[in-house]
């Protein structure tokens, strides 16, 4: 481990971001450990929340958004698909209209949501055996059910903001053409 790293776990600050290089022919050197490394080892840095960015090696342009979409592509090409082809569609249709720049921070919110549920989720499963996890997933939990309750309300609010800051954005449009709601 570099001692940036190690210095930046004792002293508490933020790790320091790793720089991974894609070269013209493919491939992506890992500038922290000095090696070629793959698409899949790309995936477990991403599974670790290791901080990295992607940057074109001859120009420097940030390519981690390109590369983090190739890795999904793999993910919904091999086994079981996380979205669903109308699921998709419908993404599709959101790029170029009035809600695309509403729509990524709603479902980041949406999936940090869910995440911190499965983080809670995960954390009282530690204590359960086998046993008790299955009778607990066949029982209806009031634990379960209060913490998809709060995922639930969490993602109902996040949709009526979207829609108020919508429906500001639109009388600020009419207003400047001299348009008022009736």
């Amino acid at each position: 481990m570099k001692e940036s790293s190690v210095q930046s776990k004792k002293s508490g600050t933020k790790p320091v971001q790793r720089v991974i290089k894609k070269y013209p022919n493919r491939r992506l050197y890992d500038t922290d450990t000095s090696t070629y490394i793959t698409l899949a080892e790309v995936k477990k840095l991403v599974m670790q929340s290791a901080p990295f960015v992607v940057r074109d090696a001859k120009t420097g342009d940030d390519l981690t958004r390109s590369i983090l979409l190739q890795i999904i592509l793999e993910e919904e090409a091999g086994g079981a698909p996380m979205f669903t082809e109308p699921v998709l569609a419908s993404i599709i249709r959101f790029y170029g209209q009035a809600m695309q720049g509403y729509m990524g921070p709603y479902l980041e919110k949406n999936i940090q949501a869910m995440t911190e549920v499965q983080a809670q989720l995960a954390e009282k499963a530690e204590e359960l055996t086998p046993e008790m996890w299955a009778r607990f997933m066949t029982v209806q939990s009031p634990m379960l059910h209060g913490l998809m309750g709060n995922y639930v309300e969490q993602s109902k609010s996040m949709f009526v903001q979207m829609q108020e800051q919508m429906q500001k954005n639109t009388e600020q449009v009419l207003g400047a053409f001299g348009i008022k709601r009736p």
